[in-house]
């Protein structure tokens, strides 16, 4: 087949007729389109379409390259598109093609107009307001902001001592929002006013205490073998729950123990210095029938860290500034031939297995010391607010508080009299029969509760608090009062662990130490006798809330000025970071020089 050229006239190409086009074994009718050319081309379209079985391409041995097309090869007039093209240059619009001359004639104008203004008004005020944000914001705040300070009174000194109080959800201030408004001051048993410096109610189901997880809180991952604990502290068996810090013992084998229970600590996070009111409302574990279960909300001196035996060897529990045999290892003189009692007041053995006092006010200059300066005695003293057991003879439970000490008395009998410390209701609280071993010295006193307060039986709460307070400008103004179940149970003076002239010591202070607090529960025999047969579990221990006061004198920080601990701290990490060592030479650390036995 060939083809003839169309000629370029304006005379529409005759239209074909119909075909029949072979498609397989099929044949189906082929019609030319009979749509109008403004439906297929639009508006200016008027010419029909091409015979839709002739090629457009090539001849019949196949296709032609593009560049072979010409004008054989078009099958209608390209002029009946009516598109313009008529030989003339193609004038196209004007913004993709302007013409020069309208260039200058359409785009002259100004920008002083209302229009120009209110453009360059926008653009100024967005420029300032981001120079604003991100320079002025931050000169601002740091010109303006209160820093907090690291060194005492109404800051905090954290892990790093940077004086920042971090904040979590629901907390604005360190005192819980949820606290009531009457809770936030209080009249001391010793007649002063006390302000609310620190709460924490456990309101926020959920919370967990891992490290790093709570500004004021760190629940510890240690076996606790300082009192032959059987359980393993795990940071999982702390968290919050219907309102209360709920600590969770468990029978489980972990660690090669077969009981996990929880621990936690605010140590070298949030500590009280001078002046302390700790209150906790708190749900005991087991029930008041069967014993073994140790639970317990005290304080100790951030010089030593709980369940860390390297950094409390030689710290825990000396709460001592004088110059003399007490700060000896086993309250001896250097060739151990004396007081006799140090020797013999032990049921005829000796009174203390204590290395000495690490840190004591006998240091040599130049040697490793806290500070302030080396003629300060620094140490680990510890309060406990309760730690409960049970008398099985009634059975009732009872709390055990109590101040630990050391250097000790003759055979660890403190002045138990109306000087030294007297008990308020004695139908109710006794002196504790257990004073002391070789390794501490108990001011205690033992308080009867309510059965109700335990977990097991009504699940009831009881208030037990301590108020506490020392003067290093006058130390016989201190005192140390105890609450059991809403009720003053006793009191300690200084004079209770005045100078003991048979063992060559002077006194010993209410403590000027910053104290951090701890919450646990453990279970041991050093304790109490632990029945297996009868104890359940799981078993908890809850706490309502731990609401802390102080007096207007009362500082509130790890290291203040005038009891640092960060540096100190800082610089012997290792004793205070792995809990495997047991003792303080083991960490890589020698004692400092002692006055009395070496050579200054």
């Amino acid at each position: 087949m060939s083809y003839k050229p169309v000629p370029l006239h304006d005379t529409l190409p005759p239209t074909p007729p119909s075909q029949t086009q072979a498609s397989g074994s099929n044949l189906r009718p082929t019609h030319a389109r009979t749509q109008s050319a403004s439906q297929r081309y639009g508006p200016t379209a008027s010419s029909p379409p091409l015979n839709p079985n002739a090629p457009l391409l090539g001849g019949p041995g196949g296709s032609a390259a593009v560049g072979a097309r010409d004008g054989r090869q078009w099958a209608q007039d390209p002029l009946g598109f009516d598109g313009g093209i008529d030989g003339k240059p193609e004038a196209d619009d004007w913004l993709h093609n302007p013409d020069p001359r309208d260039r200058g004639r359409h785009d002259r104008g100004s920008i002083f107009t209302a229009r120009g203004a209110t453009n360059i008004g926008c653009l100024l005020l967005l420029g300032l307001g981001i120079i604003a944000l991100f320079a002025g914001y931050p000169i601002i705040s740091f010109y303006t902001k209160h820093s907090l300070s690291s060194n005492g009174a109404y800051n905090l000194g954290g892990i790093n001592s940077t004086g920042q109080i971090p904040k979590i959800d629901g907390f604005t201030s360190m005192i819980d929002p949820d606290t009531p408004q009457d809770s936030y001051t209080r009249t001391g048993f010793d007649g002063e006013q006390y302000s609310l410096v620190f709460s924490d109610e456990f309101n926020k189901d959920g919370r967990t205490f891992y490290p790093g997880d709570d500004p004021y809180w760190t629940a510890v991952d240690i076996h606790y073998w300082p009192t032959g604990d059987f359980e393993w502290y795990d940071p999982s068996a702390v968290t919050t729950k219907d309102g209360n810090l709920v600590l969770r013992m468990t029978q489980e084998p972990i660690h090669d123990l077969n009981f996990k229970s929880g621990m936690m600590q605010s140590w070298n996070q949030l500590c009280f210095q001078y002046s302390i009111y700790m209150e906790a409302r708190v749900s005991l574990p087991g029930t008041n029938t069967v014993g073994g279960f140790w639970p317990g909300v005290w304080m100790m001196g951030n010089l030593g860290r709980p369940g860390y035996g390297a950094s409390t060897e030689g710290t825990w529990p000396y709460t001592y500034d004088s110059c003399d045999i007490g700060t000896l290892p086993n309250q001896t003189t250097v060739d151990g031939t004396g007081p006799e009692a140090a020797l013999t007041s032990n049921n005829g053995g000796p009174v203390s297995y204590l290395p000495g006092q690490r840190v004591s006010a006998c240091t040599c200059k130049g040697e490793d010391h806290p500070g302030p300066d080396v003629s300060y005695g620094r140490g680990t003293p510890e309060i406990d607010i309760l730690e409960a057991q049970i008398d099985l003879s009634r059975p009732r439970g009872q709390l055990s508080q109590s101040m630990q000490v050391a250097p000790f008395d003759n055979g660890y009998q403190y002045l138990n009299s109306s000087k030294g410390a007297v008990q308020y209701d004695t139908d109710l609280t006794i002196w504790n029969s257990y004073k002391g071993g070789t390794f501490q010295e108990a001011v205690s006193s033992l308080t009867y509760i309510d059965n109700d307060l335990y977990q097991g039986t009504s699940g009831q709460f009881g208030v037990h608090a301590v108020e506490m307070y020392s003067d290093p400008n006058n130390r016989d103004a201190g005192h140390i009062t105890w609450v059991a179940d809403g009720v003053k149970s006793w009191t300690m003076y200084p004079a209770a662990v005045g100078p003991d002239t048979t063992m060559g010591i002077g006194q010993r202070l209410i403590p000027e130490e910053p104290m951090a607090m701890v919450i646990n529960f453990g279970m041991s025999n050093n304790f109490q006798a632990v029945n297996f047969a009868e104890l359940d579990w799981p078993a908890e221990m809850h706490i309502d809330y731990i609401r802390v006061y102080q007096r207007s004198e009362g500082k509130l920080g790890c290291d203040p000025d005038d009891r640092p601990t960060a540096d100190y701290i800082a610089r012997h990490a290792n004793a205070y970071n792995n809990p495997n060592l047991t003792t303080w030479d083991a960490a890589g650390y020698t004692f400092p020089k002692n006055s009395l036995k070496d050579k200054c």
